[in-house]
């Protein structure tokens, strides 16, 4: 049974403070969670206004599956965050 964990790395030039920030990933998280059913927690940079790491987490009996989910949370993170979302990864264990 695969575990699914997408790390977004997100960078957000505009934010000039933690409060703008934390509204900009709340919108994110609550949609992420809303639509696709998936686990989202901000992993790292809490303290920096302009830098966030998110990690999604999914599990599921097919990796295949997780595969297109993340491959849709993606999709959707672009889609609200545009050019923000500047890497990401994909691990399944």
């Amino acid at each position: 049974m695969p575990v699914g964990v997408l790390t977004l790395e997100i960078l957000l030039p505009y934010a000039h403070s933690l409060k703008e920030k934390r509204a900009v990933l709340r919108k994110l998280r609550d949609r992420l969670r809303a639509r696709f059913n998936v686990a989202v927690a901000e992993l790292d940079h809490q303290d920096v206004w302009q830098h966030a790491t998110l990690g999604v987490v999914s599990i599921s009996d097919s990796q295949t599956l997780l595969e297109s989910v993340f491959r849709q949370v993606l999709a959707e993170s672009e889609k609200i965050l545009g050019e923000d979302v500047a890497n990401h990864t994909v691990d399944f264990f």
